[in-house]
């Protein structure tokens, strides 16, 4: 296997680019929101790829584990998204937010498994998609 961070970037990549067209499209999810939901996919992906060898799969627990994490982490993510009404505009804010904290839980769980510089490499990444990507984002929308 490449190294884990290739994967991680290419996946923000690409993710990414989807969320460009949807940003000039004038979509709620950008740039970030599909970049760090592309991130965090691969993130456990990856993280799955490790402890699979590592545990007895006759015995599935940490994989259970793994997989309640990922679903109960949605429905916090799905709390942070607000939707709102006003002067006759729907508003939905929070997507990016529902993001960070999936691809969070996927950080945390990473180090959990004890695979750090992984980790670390993910909040990194996960830091330049809150700033850098949002001041792009912001130039394309101001551009509109």
């Amino acid at each position: 296997m490449m190294n884990p961070t290739i994967y991680l970037i290419v996946a923000l990549l690409l993710g990414s680019v989807l969320g460009l067209e949807r940003t000039l499209a004038h979509k709620v999810a950008g740039i970030r929101t599909y970049g760090l939901v592309s991130m965090g996919s691969c993130l456990f992906v990856i993280l799955s790829r490790h402890i699979g060898p590592a545990v007895d799969l006759s015995s599935p627990g940490q994989m259970y584990v793994l997989q309640g994490l990922i679903i109960g982490i949605g429905f916090i993510g799905g709390g942070a998204i607000l939707r709102s009404h006003e002067h006759n505009h729907e508003h939905t804010s929070g997507l990016t937010t529902a993001a960070g904290l999936w691809v969070a839980a996927g950080i945390g769980a990473t180090v959990g498994y004890g695979l750090l510089q992984l980790a670390i490499f993910t909040t990194i990444a996960t830091l330049i998609v809150f700033t850098f990507f949002w001041f792009l984002e912001q130039h394309i929308i101001e551009k509109k």
